[in-house]
């Protein structure tokens, strides 16, 4: 099966500074967590959660290519992505 992204359901987690999203191969979730490092180049201690749901939202499609890149169906079902997989 392929990973595919159905649902566009996303949050922010304030106290692992990440947001969560999830993949899907045929029937078997995958949880996907974006470093919040990751989605702003000056992680201001201003930003809000509904600015890194915005920041995510605007990269949705170059995150989503780095959670194809990184998902290996026997590695597991939980990935945290870096700045360095989104490059």
């Amino acid at each position: 099966m392929t990973l595919t992204f159905p649902n566009r359901s996303r949050s922010f987690d304030e106290t692992r500074k990440v947001v969560r999203f999830m993949g899907y191969d045929g029937m078997f979730e995958v949880r996907f967590f974006v470093e919040a490092k990751a989605l702003s180049d000056t992680m201001a201690a201003g930003m809000s959660e509904a600015d890194y749901l915005r920041a995510f939202d605007a990269a949705r499609s170059s995150i989503q290519d780095a959670a194809i890149k990184a998902y290996h169906p026997n590695r597991g079902t939980t990935y945290t992505l870096t700045a360095a997989d989104l490059r």
